[in-house]
């Protein structure tokens, strides 16, 4: 199972490569993936609904159970617990069968529902396949940890695919709100599979199950259980759109059609039913699952419905239905019961098929009519009688009609209802309200066929553009199988029916002392005259009636005024949090830097503070002072040259002055690690200071050089207090931490685990790429986000937008704007410096095209020459050897970001791009996915994350060769670290650049105006 998401997910980063080159052909491509995929699946089937033991594919395969299907297991977090599970079952393979089959479906129908040329169809078609990825590992997770992951990845993509169009604020609108509704029952599912998975003892889902019937009778653990399974609900009800999460399902309809046909019909909101049914023969009987499922289900399945009337375009027909009918499915698998198992698979299997057809029914009308309007679309069943027969096919399958799956399908339902232990208040109401729900469902597929193909009294034929074999194929299919499904319901029957097997196993086991289970029912076209059939005929009629009488339905709903609509409620909370927030940030973000020190500083003080006088932690008294370390004599002095630097950047007048006295103190400290013998700390403490230093000059030219007294003011008392109180804390927390050690200290450990797990000799270098890998994956994702920020915050533009020539600046105009008068230099040196640079046969450093002259340094120039390569191939050095000497990743990507910084300060922007021609965007993702890459692959050699291997290789002159595979993530750091520095000069450096050459130009011309003005 996970070389086919591998495939998925390999394939979607690929899309927009692939289609650059192939167009919109790649859909052919990109649907060729699921159907392999389902080809695949078909010949695991046999195994899959396998009743022997599992045959594991896992190393841990002590954790195989007696239940059907195929597992495979890798170690994810082994401390929590946590694995890369997957599990292929009955109930998987069926999901799996729907989600690959209709997805191969809609990817080829895109290949026409697309024009050529449209904007965005890389990432919109490797979304399409990557959510295809992620709802397989959703349905096959065998963890809950895994699954909850899958279930945010689908949440994601569902976002970008709703807003494909985000030029339109409605798309934009529709996938926030769909995003947020979805991620908000996530967070609370996320809460209520912790608590199963803590009272369980384990998070696998198959072990779950066999727990649970024994959880729920042990008074121990029957709350817990209970909670964790309402919050489960929560997000099981917002991700299939039930009361009162339905809203945002008819609201993502903004999105392009297929993403309706895919997400809405056949993959996203079924992750609720499946997760419904998955749980629902263990968690049934707890305090509040059926009154949960039972109760939403019904309301949705009436409300979906009746909304679905009042609605004029065909798309939101569906959508409310969709709502409807998930509500109506929902409720049948949550119960429980093997019938309910049974009819509730059954009726997932149908409604994928008849909606996701008439979804892409609707895609192909809109396309050729550039409308969706029931009131101005007429006469489309005489333009196009293939598309309106598979139309109406889906439609008539919809109702529940007798020679449909539907019909099948609702039949089953009915017969599982009636035939389940309920109260009789219950039951009735619930056979009752879903008798009605039946009855709305065949009123608004008979207002589809109407509104979708019928001639309508009054409105001219809408012009219909004739449509091609391939964009109806799949549409067709899909109708042609939902019909041959009601016709020959035998093979569903026995893809479901291991499955409702499975739910009387184990109630069986849970009630080994109870009367013999009843048989179970079979799927069947006809099961003769009884209660089922009259409620759907009851329905039939009703749904008829509603429909001939459509126009005063209409009146009637019209006239109804409803106080209260989730949506309302929705924008009416989005809007109180706005308000909240807009009155918190506007009493914190005062654009004050003192005032965010102060609360900075304060609340680092006082709480480390708090706890030291309370008496919550120990301050021994420190058995010896040692003032001066004999073995270090030079530390007291460059102490004391670090409290100079500090008091005078206290001091300083001038920003520059201040920013260097900062940098004293951080060259001092970096000193002091070097007399300590850490020489890595301090080379990465040198490198990092270098880079500051450079990022705060290169912004400092935005700001006046002048500081006004920072020591003055009616806030000098809290600000003495404040500094004095922080060095305080600082100083009696780190003495409170070095006393209050009872154990060994684990680092002690390291310098083995270093050299006999991650085969090298620098503790530190190891530590960060092998021993603490997850901290820095971590630790270079903010990286990105940081140089994100710094690009998206600072510059308001795309990171790989070209740069712009501009003309020569004056001399000394720069200098005016910045507020400083430029020294303009002699004619003879500015010749030099001309001739210097129009050199035709060395072109590497071109600052004299790309300068102004009196920005020039004819000897900085010719030092960077010098220096440039020697500093790059050091990087490499120190990015190689990192593993057993000073050095490593993030030093060796700095040093490669300082010889950029060198080359960019000699000549400038142009000169910089022509270093560094690539995006930093491009930079720090192949760093990022370098990194992961490292990570993922030891999961196909059977090894644990970021697992590291040793490896003896000979090569020419240099021998046996040692290599050590966390050297590729230490790239994938120096990667990201260079991205970085890219993106901190192209923003501080060549945007402030353009800023202060524009606004010179700006005065340049202004003062010609000027002077043509005084001249006239």
């Amino acid at each position: 199972m996970l070389p086919v998401l591998a495939l998925h997910f390999t394939v979607a980063a690929g899309a927009p490569w692939i289609f650059r080159r192939m167009g919109r052909a790649a859909f052919f491509l990109l649907a060729a993936v699921p159907a392999g995929s389902l080809v695949w699946l078909a010949l695991l089937g046999p195994s899959a609904y396998d009743a022997g033991p599992v045959a594991a594919a896992a190393h841990d395969a002590a954790e195989a159970s007696p239940a059907r299907g195929i597992v495979e297991s890798w170690d994810f977090v082994p401390t929590l617990g946590v694995q890369l599970a997957f599990r292929l079952d009955p109930l998987a393979w069926v999901l799996c069968l729907l989600v690959l089959g209709v997805g191969a479906l809609v990817l080829l129908y895109c290949a026409r529902y697309f024009k050529r040329g449209d904007a965005g169809l890389g990432g919109f078609g490797g979304q399409m396949l990557a959510f295809a990825g992620a709802m397989f590992g959703l349905v096959t997770a065998d963890d809950l940890i895994a699954l909850f992951i899958f279930w945010e990845l689908t949440t994601v993509l569902s976002y970008l695919l709703i807003g494909y169009a985000n030029v339109r604020l409605s798309a934009r609108r529709s996938a926030l709100q769909a995003l947020v509704v979805t991620t908000a029952g996530g967070l609370a599912m996320l809460v209520g599979l912790i608590l199963l998975g803590e009272a369980a003892g384990t998070y696998r889902i198959s072990a779950l199950l066999e727990k649970a019937p024994a959880l729920v009778a042990d008074p121990t653990t029957a709350v817990p259980v209970a909670a964790g399974a309402v919050l489960t609900l929560v997000g099981a009800l917002s991700k299939s759109a039930l009361v009162p999460f339905h809203f945002w399902l008819p609201a993502a309809m903004a999105a392009p059609t297929p993403v309706s046909a895919y997400l809405h019909a056949a993959a996203m909101v079924k992750a609720g039913v499946y997760l419904v049914a998955r749980l629902a023969p263990a968690l049934a009987a707890t305090a509040y699952w059926q009154p949960v499922v039972l109760a939403f289900g019904l309301a949705t399945m009436l409300l979906g419905g009746y909304r679905s009337l009042r609605q004029h375009d065909i798309k939101l027909i569906l959508a409310f239905g969709t709502v409807s009918q998930l509500g109506f499915m929902v409720a049948v698998v949550g119960l429980g019961t093997p019938a309910a198992a049974l009819a509730g698979l059954a009726m997932v299997v149908a409604h994928a098929l008849f909606k996701a057809a008439l979804f892409l029914v609707v895609g192909i009308i809109d396309h050729q009519t550039g409308t969706r309007d029931l009131r101005r679309l007429s006469g489309v069943f005489g333009r196009s009688r293939a598309l309106a027969v598979a139309g109406t096919l889906a439609a008539a399958s919809m109702a529940g009609l007798p020679l449909f799956g539907g019909f099948v399908a609702k039949e089953a339902i009915f017969d599982a209802f009636a035939h389940t232990p309920l109260p009789a208040a219950w039951e009735a109401v619930l056979l009752v309200g879903f008798a009605l729900g039946s009855a709305l469902t065949v009123a608004y597929s008979a207002r589809f066929v109407w509104g979708a193909f019928a001639r309508k009294p009054g409105v001219a034929d809408t012009p219909f553009t004739p449509i091609t074999p391939l964009f109806a194929l799949a549409p067709a299919l899909l109708a042609l199988a939902g019909l041959a499904y009601g016709l020959w319901p035998a093979p569903v029957d026995a893809w479901a029916a291991p499955y409702a097997a499975s739910v009387a196993a184990g109630a069986a086991e849970a009630h080994d002392a109870g009367p013999s289970p009843a048989p179970l029912p079979h799927l069947a076209a006809w099961h003769g005259i009884s209660l089922p059939l009259a409620l759907s005929a009851a329905g039939w009629i009703l749904g008829a009636a509603l429909f001939a009488r459509r126009d005063a339905v209409g009146r009637a709903q019209a006239r109804a005024n409803v106080p209260a609509d989730a949506e309302r409620g929705y924008r009416a909370l989005i809007g109180a949090v706005d308000q909240a927030a807009i009155w918190v940030t506007g009493r914190t973000q005062r654009g004050s830097l003192f005032f965010y020190l102060a609360v900075i500083l304060a609340v680092a003080a006082i709480v480390p503070l708090a706890v030291l006088l309370t008496g919550g932690v120990p301050l021994p008294p420190p058995e010896r002072v040692t003032l001066v370390d004999p073995g270090s004599p030079l530390i007291p002095v460059i102490g004391a040259a670090i409290a100079v630097g500090a008091l005078a950047a206290v001091r300083a007048n001038k920003r520059f002055l201040a920013v260097l006295m900062v940098s004293i103190t951080g060259y001092g400290i970096a000193l002091i690690f070097a007399l300590q013998g850490a020489p890595d700390l301090a080379v990465t403490q040198m490198l990092v200071e270098t880079i500051v230093l450079v990022a705060f000059v290169l912004g400092l030219r935005s700001l006046p050089p002048q500081l006004r007294d920072r020591t003055g003011g009616r806030y000098r008392a809290a600000r003495i207090v404040i500094a004095a109180a922080f060095g305080t804390a600082m100083v009696l927390a780190g003495l409170a931490a070095m006393g209050a050690r009872v154990v060994e200290p684990i680092s002690l450990q390291f310098p083995d685990l270093a050299y006999r797990g991650g085969g090298g000799l620098n503790i530190v270098n190891v530590t960060l790429v092998d021993l603490r890998a997850w901290d820095t994956f971590g630790e270079i994702s903010v990286l990105a986000l940081a140089a994100t920020g710094i690009a998206s915050l600072i510059f308001i533009r795309h990171r790989g937008r070209a740069l712009t020539a501009t003309a020569d600046v004056p001399t000394g105009s720069i200098g005016r704007v910045r507020g400083v008068e430029a020294r303009s230099r002699g004619a003879a040196e500015l010749a030099v410096a001309r001739t210097f640079a129009t050199v035709e046969r060395d072109p590497w450093l071109v600052a004299g095209r790309t300068l102004a002259p009196e920005r020039r340094s004819i000897i900085f120039e010719v030092v960077t020459r010098l220096l440039f390569h020697s500093m790059i191939v050091f990087s490499v050095y120190l990015l190689l050897a990192g593993h057993n000497f000073p050095g490593g990743g993030f030093a060796g990507g700095l040093v490669a970001g300082l010889a950029l910084t060198i080359r960019y300060l000699a000549g400038g922007r142009f000169e910089l791009h022509e270093a560094a021609p690539v995006s930093p965007g491009a930079v720090l993702g192949i760093g990022l996915a370098t990194a992961a890459l490292s990570a993922a692959v030891p999961l196909a050699a059977g090894a644990e994350v970021f697992q590291s291997a040793i490896l003896t290789i000979w090569l020419p002159v240099f021998g046996d060769v040692k290599f050590v595979t966390s050297t590729i993530f230490d790239v994938g750091v120096y990667l990201v670290v260079v991205g970085l520095v890219i993106d901190v000069l192209r923003s501080l450096g060549s945007g402030i650049d353009e800023q202060i050459e524009a606004a010179a130009k700006a005065e340049a011309r202004r003062s010609k105006a000027e002077r043509e003005g005084a001249a006239r």
